[in-house]
């Protein structure tokens, strides 16, 4: 009787997936391939590993046993392998990564490019989500997160500092005049990017200690930050955004940036990871990698070579 690991691998597809149909899909082959590979290792085994119903799978009692047991085998299985490879120099295994999608398609493509030609032995995932901290975590080696951070567990290294502006596109600028204190903005047609759970309607400033709040009524709104900034930049209404998005735009004067004296929170760059010490050396690697990439200054302080 025998098993490997490519068989623990293909039954913890069906246990993860909960069905043959959803294993095929994972895998990428026919339904009828992963039913045929089941059976033959049941008659290998000579074990019922999975009851099969025309509504739901049920795993028997040696099915759950050999997943869990398998789970811990290959987890150690994968160690084992990765600690031989770093004594021999080399980087292996996997580094799954989660970042708002526009600033991962923007600075991260490159970035995660640059790492796996460096290590081409380690998967690299990267997932682009409209709110990675409220993704399952523990999935994850590594999240990108700009903006409020709120309680978490996880461990926070800064990457590079990003202010927030009130931009707007200078045809509406025209047509409103140039506001002169928040509250001014109110006179504005608005946009509100919903993103991270935050409150995005409620925009707080500050001037030399002088606090002032104001809630914008927004006349459009979108989870999608490219949206809002075109937007913005087509007159359609005022905008709050990061420095590493709008930096460009005010380069070109597609955007006005208003009330420059008045101050927004900070929004900056920050990865989470779930430990600081004995961190694996393929995270602590691209860590190190990220971190080059934007100092001594990020690109959004420099753009055209002068600072916004």
């Amino acid at each position: 009787m025998m098993i490997d690991t490519l068989d623990l691998q293909f039954l913890l597809a069906i246990k993860q997936h909960g069905s043959l149909v959803g294993a095929a899909r994972f895998l990428n082959v026919t339904p009828s391939a992963v039913t045929q590979r089941l059976q033959q290792l049941e008659a290998r085994l000579d074990i019922h590993l999975i009851d099969r119903t025309a509504r739901r799978l049920h795993f028997t009692e040696e099915g759950e046993l050999l997943c869990r047991k398998g789970q811990t085998l290959l987890e150690q299985h994968k160690a084992l392998l990765e600690e031989v490879m770093q004594q021999h120099g080399k980087l292996v295994g996997s580094l799954k990564i989660n970042a708002p999608f526009g600033f991962g398609r923007k600075y991260l493509t490159e970035i995660i490019a640059q790492y796996h030609r460096l290590y081409p032995q380690v998967e690299v995932l990267l997932k682009l989500s409209e709110q990675p901290l409220l993704e399952e975590q523990e999935r994850f080696d590594l999240i990108l997160h700009i903006g409020e951070l709120y309680n978490s567990n996880l461990i926070v290294h800064t990457i590079a500092p990003n202010q927030r502006f009130i931009c707007a596109a200078p045809a509406l600028v025209e047509y409103h005049g140039i506001p002169t204190s928040p509250q001014d903005l109110l006179s504005y047609p608005s946009i509100a990017l919903q993103e991270n759970n935050e409150d995005t309607t409620l925009w707080s400033f500050e001037q030399q200690g002088k606090k002032q709040t104001i809630r914008i009524a927004p006349s459009l709104s979108s989870n999608d930050g490219d949206v809002v900034s075109s937007w913005a930049k087509d007159g359609l209404g005022i905008i709050m955004r990061s420095q590493w998005d709008v930096a460009e735009a005010l380069s070109q004067g597609l955007l006005i940036r208003l009330l420059p004296e008045w101050v927004l929170p900070e929004a900056p760059v920050v990865a989470l990871t779930h430990r600081r010490k004995g961190m694996p050396e393929r995270v602590h690697a691209f860590m190190t990698l990220l971190k080059q990439q934007f100092s001594p200054e990020p690109p959004w302080q420099k753009v055209n070579g002068k600072r916004n």
